[in-house]
């Protein structure tokens, strides 16, 4: 079978990731590493046996489809040119820094009949998969992601850099409009939002509390959902959960989710590379990567707002006294 040539766009530390997994797939060439450090891009590449370049355009013509892992402000425009080149892309979430850019996306890959996936990440983790098929009407979720703070993607705040993959996730069980959106956010380490706290409310009634922090002394990544009779549980890193129920004369049954664990970005890759080559829609499409987005920029327009109001506040407790 001929190789799918394939290009990374960014050798960041997403990009070296991309780079690496997409070297181990069978039915891959990875051609070239690009980033506008041509000598992080060489060291990339030559890690993985590619070629290096400074410039995505000099890829087009060359591959059949690219991964763009560059910063978030770049994915439209490089996206859109590698689309309309005829390139199918994955793009890193958030697929673009706002709506505008993100239709651009989506409008581009419709007209030329391109592939366009998303990189929502946790929705290949096999605990993930394994507790979305039980979800029947969920209707409260709690949804912890803590990290510690490391020096990337500080030109996003936490929304856009963590609580997305969970916004995601979410979005993809409840079938129901956002109705409401609740948020608090703080700048700890960074200028952008370090910390938030924010709650969704939906059309049908089902409410989701998310928190999401960057800077916390340890790494968390747990989802818990309640549905009539059933509550669900996930921990994203050790890809194992479990199931309470109410069963024979209402008694609490317990069962662990059958999961077979996996790297989820192998996972994804596996099946953007399918989706290349088979032609079927992607698994994380366009569509869906704009409404994790534009629900996240709902959450930054209500942070900024609860921002504007606690500084008005404090400085009216000031002039008082």
């Amino acid at each position: 079978m001929t190789k799918t040539r394939i290009a990374v766009i960014g050798a960041g530390a997403f990009g070296e990731h991309h780079a690496r997994v997409l070297r181990g797939l069978d039915g891959v060439d990875l051609v070239a590493v690009v980033d506008a450090n041509l000598d992080r891009a060489r060291e990339v590449a030559g890690r993985f046996g590619a070629e290096a370049a400074a410039d995505y355009r000099e890829v087009i013509g060359r591959v059949e489809a690219a991964t763009v892992a560059a910063p978030t402000l770049l994915h439209a425009q490089i996206g859109e040119d590698l689309l309309q080149a005829g390139v199918d892309v994955l793009v890193e979430k958030p697929m673009a820094a706002d709506l505008a850019g993100a239709d651009r996306l989506v409008e581009a890959a419709r007209r030329q009949g391109r592939i366009l996936q998303v990189g929502h990440l946790e929705r290949f983790n096999p605990a993930v998969e394994e507790a979305s098929a039980l979800a029947r009407l969920p209707l409260f979720f709690e949804v912890h992601r803590m990290s510690v703070f490391t020096p990337r993607s500080l030109d996003i705040d936490v929304v856009l850099d963590l609580m997305i993959h969970d916004l995601d996730i979410v979005l993809s069980l409840v079938e129901s409009p956002v109705r409401q959106v609740h948020a608090v956010g703080l700048p700890v380490l960074s200028s952008q939002a370090d910390i938030a706290h924010v709650r969704l409310q939906f059309e049908n009634g089902c409410v989701a509390n998310f928190t999401a922090s960057r800077v916390s002394t340890e790494r968390i990544r747990k989802l818990r959902y309640f549905q009539p009779r059933e509550y669900v549980t996930v921990d994203y890193s050790r890809q194992d959960g479990a199931v309470f129920g109410v069963g024979a004369s209402n008694r609490i049954e317990f069962r662990p989710l059958a999961v077979t664990k996996g790297e989820p970005l192998e996972r994804q890759m596996r099946a953007f590379v399918r989706s290349v080559q088979t032609r079927e829609p992607p698994a994380v499409g366009g569509q869906q990567g704009r409404r994790a987005l534009e629900v996240a920029l709902r959450i930054r327009e209500e942070m900024e707002s609860h921002a504007r109001v606690v500084a008005a506040t404090m400085a009216a407790q000031g002039q008082g006294r």
